[in-house]
């Protein structure tokens, strides 16, 4: 696995340091435990459920419910699902006893079901788990990965966004993150960040943020025409995603095919425009990816000069933030050098 030289930022518990840029974990929503309506129940469940939740009995009725899993009809399978969902949502304890009791497996099996319910609830129930960190090395090796990327394809709406969430939780163990790519992940996370509902959007950029450290990650999500959406949600102010479009830009931006698709798909005039109009983090991240883009190509600093970008980097060097006026200052000095079609770029 070929991993990217690490930058100057922090996202949940990973350093970076190329781009030098603060703060990009508060751009992301974070995957907690599924945010998907509660399911409904008979009231006699309910009330079986609620009791071993409050008492000493809830091993024995995880043991049952991992067992019901296991030989249920659909219908019991569904009810198990739902119970060990919830069982999961909010204590750790939990979650641990849950995966020792053996029910990752079976909750695996259900993400293949041709019941999209039934995938769904699965699918729910392995997220919660995932946020155990003790579990994520068993949900993994238990053979969860391809399951999840099946999920991502064919899944209800709630079933895709928990899936990204499941693969981002899991892709926070390096050696997950080749995994996950070569299961076919990237493409189906660019659709879901292209045509999902806005927590859709959120949860596979979040995905895709983590999983693009990678630079094998990197090419795929290039191919799977990652830029388009990026660069449509960066130029809408009013989409709620300008930051973390911007965020897996600039861990994309290191590989040559990145930048050529960036400048393809007309990304150079709404970074340009980021910088004159954007908020104070949104400014640093995208002077920060003007500037790799411009380093070591004479051409894409051309462009950059041509879309007026001078006048906002010069304001930028006097008001920014520390590293965004750094980053100004450099940009401008590098876009003020004598141009020349005929040099030669360098992607």
């Amino acid at each position: 696995m070929e991993n990217e030289e690490p930058t100057n930022f922090s996202y949940m518990g990973r350093n970076f340091s190329d781009l030098s840029i603060d703060n990009s974990s508060s751009a992301f929503s974070d995957c907690n435990s599924d945010r998907s309506g509660e399911f409904q129940t008979a009231s006699s469940q309910s009330r079986r459920f609620l009791i071993a939740c409050a008492s000493d009995n809830s091993d024995d009725l995880i043991r049952q419910l991992v067992g019901v899993l296991e030989s249920g009809s659909i219908e019991e399978q569904k009810q198990a699902a739902m119970e060990i969902r919830l069982l999961a949502k909010n204590t750790s304890e939990n979650r641990l006893k849950i995966a020792k009791s053996g029910a990752i497996r079976p909750l695996i099996s259900l993400l293949s079901s041709s019941d999209l319910q039934l995938q769904e609830y699965g699918v729910t129930a392995i997220l919660n788990l995932s946020l155990c960190d003790e579990n994520k090395e068993l949900i993994a090796s238990s053979g969860a990965i391809k399951p999840l990327v099946r999920a991502l394809k064919t899944g209800t709406p709630t079933a895709k966004e928990n899936a990204a969430c499941a693969l981002l939780r899991l892709s926070q163990m390096e050696e997950n993150k080749v995994a996950i790519g070569r299961s076919g992940a990237l493409p189906l996370l660019v659709n879901l960040l292209e045509n999902g509902g806005i927590r859709g959007k959120k949860d596979a950029s979040t995905a895709l943020y983590s999983l693009c450290s990678v630079k094998e990650n990197k090419i795929r999500a290039v191919q799977a025409g990652i830029m388009k959406p990026l660069v449509e949600l960066m130029a809408d102010f009013e989409s709620n995603m300008v930051d973390k479009s911007a965020y897996v830009l600039s861990v994309l931006v290191s590989v040559p095919e990145a930048r050529t698709a960036l400048v393809e798909e007309g990304g150079i005039p709404v970074l340009v425009e980021i910088v004159e109009v954007g908020s104070q983090r949104q400014k640093e991240i995208s002077v920060a990816i003007l500037l790799q883009l411009c380093e070591n190509n004479a051409v894409h600093r051309n462009l950059v000069a041509r879309e007026g970008a001078i006048p906002p980097l010069v304001a930028l060097s006097q008001s920014g933030t520390k590293r965004a006026k750094q980053k100004a200052e450099t940009l401008t000095e590098l876009l003020r050098q004598p141009r020349s079609g005929n040099v030669a770029a360098r992607a």
